[in-house]
């Protein structure tokens, strides 16, 4: 091979937090936080300035003592979370975390994208992807996410008007969300009352594409309805089927195309 040719198939050199983030250290903004808390060093070297540069084909890199390095293919899992786990990758007070449900050691760099609360349940996306998982939770990419809601009482007419209209909550207004209910003859059942509906609760469903935190159940709250147990069933274009809860699967070719296509605004 001429040094010419060698020379063209060398990786451009990067920013330092873009090189982490494509590894999946962390996403570009988590990134640039190991790096101003001093955990990241290049060929032994503390390097804390934004912006400095890496050669991915001569530099060590490394986090916390441990080597990163890019990937020659990124990876992409969804796991059906069960009810239970904080959707972290280590929880200091101990408590059991989604780490322990998904390939860590054999993926490297694994983390979740977007979170779901301790008692919810359904369709939660991993990557070791940094920079697609930063475009997935930016808000510019409004991506619907379906819920499905067990609540007490059964909603009116009124109370579905208000939330499509879109409610005030006190962190701000909510976009419109769409809204139905859900019969008991619905699959979605199962995955959220493997016993059946409790007398005097209905289902719910809803679509939102905003990401604040305990939004569901508190847009459900505002209209006078708790919400007793709560099931994500899509994200994006992506479907939750074929897992079994605290179960993971990797994307298929298909659906790997349809999520990236997602990052890029098409």
């Amino acid at each position: 091979m001429s040094k010419q040719a060698s020379q063209e198939e060398r990786v451009v050199p990067m920013r330092l937090q873009k090189f982490l983030a494509r590894a999946g250290a962390a996403s570009r903004r988590g990134s640039e936080n190991l790096m101003t808390a001093g955990r990241v060093r290049v060929n032994g070297v503390v390097v804390t300035e934004l912006g400095s540069k890496v050669d991915p084909t001569v530099d060590v890199v490394t986090v916390d003592g441990r080597e990163v390095r890019l990937a020659d293919e990124a990876v992409y899992i969804i796991l059906n979370k069960p009810a239970g786990y904080v959707t972290t990758m280590s929880d200091p007070a101990g408590r059991p975390c989604v780490a322990s449900l998904v390939p860590k050691d054999q993926y490297p760099g694994l983390f979740p994208v977007g979170r779901l609360d301790r008692d919810t349940t359904g369709i939660l996306l991993f990557t070791t992807d940094g920079e697609a998982a930063q475009r997935l939770l930016h808000p510019s990419f409004e991506k619907d996410k379906h819920y499905v809601a067990l609540v007490e009482g059964s909603l009116s007419r009124a109370a579905i008007d208000r939330l499509e209209r879109g409610i005030t909550l006190d962190d701000g207004p909510c976009a419109p969300a769409k809204v139905e209910r859900i019969e008991a003859s619905s699959p979605l059942v199962s995955a959220v009352c493997p016993r059946g509906i409790p007398k005097g609760c209905s289902l719910v469903g809803l679509t939102i594409h905003e990401g604040r935190k305990h939004q569901v159940k508190r847009m459900l709250s505002e209209v006078g309805h708790e919400v007793i147990a709560l099931h994500r069933d899509t994200f994006g274009s992506l479907v939750l089927k074929d897992v079994k809860p605290g179960k993971w699967r990797q994307l298929t070719a298909d659906e790997r195309k349809r999520l990236l296509a997602q990052t890029k605004g098409e």
